[in-house]
């Protein structure tokens, strides 16, 4: 099971990014994704294995941003491949086989690409953009998201990335889209992660309910 709320890992520095991962655990985040590309691999390697106590002492997953050399020697609950990163039936190769391969996608052919190199999810993003370059990739929205998932017919979980908020929460679920990556607005209220789950009716809050 992919969790449907996925927390983006953010900060200016890295101490910054470890106490964002705290702050996520801590308020009911059930994965998030440790992504850093400003740092030398041997940094990333010793700033993993911090989050890697932090997340197992909470119980959450975590899943590494391109080093799935490193997602297996901390052993990481699996490793995210962006467009640019390897090759995900190379990374299957090296990591452990319990360990999830998920893949960044912009275009139905994206995904289809991913679908054929057996990817445990997708993340299909920008919902919207916060930039206006001329590289940025155009922004999907609902109809993309919908034309997109409708093509599509799998059961591999596909999740919505990109400057989404608590309000377009119901609205992307609507599309076919199964679950959501969020990094700033997190990152600006923790609290809200609560709210998330509560509108993705995902299963920490469901769990919560069921106990006595």
């Amino acid at each position: 099971m992919i969790p449907k709320l996925h927390y983006i890992s953010e900060g200016n520095s890295l101490k910054e990014v470890l106490e964002n991962i705290q702050k996520a655990c801590t308020s009911g985040i059930e994965i998030v994704q440790l992504k850093l590309d400003t740092i030398s691999e041997k940094k990333f390697l010793k700033l993993a294995n911090e989050v890697k106590e932090i997340t197992t002492h909470f119980q959450t997953r975590l899943v590494i941003n391109k080093h799935y050399k490193i997602a297996k020697e901390i052993k990481a609950d699996g490793v995210h491949l962006d467009k640019n990163h390897s090759c995900p039936i190379e990374a299957r190769k090296h990591v452990y086989t319990w360990q999830i391969i998920g893949g960044s996608a912009n275009t139905l052919q994206d995904c289809e690409t991913l679908l054929e190199k057996q990817v445990d999810y997708i993340m299909l993003s920008p919902f919207k953009n916060s930039t206006e370059e001329e590289n940025s990739p155009k922004a999907l929205g609902l109809n993309g998201y919908t034309l997109i998932t409708e093509a599509l017919h799998t059961a591999t979980p596909v999740l919505g990335f990109g400057e989404i908020t608590t309000n377009d929460v119901s609205a992307i679920l609507n599309t076919g889209i199964s679950g959501i990556a969020v990094s700033e607005e997190i990152t600006n209220n923790f609290e809200i992660i609560k709210t998330y789950n509560q509108l993705l009716k995902a299963s920490s809050t469901e769990e919560k309910r069921h106990t006595f």
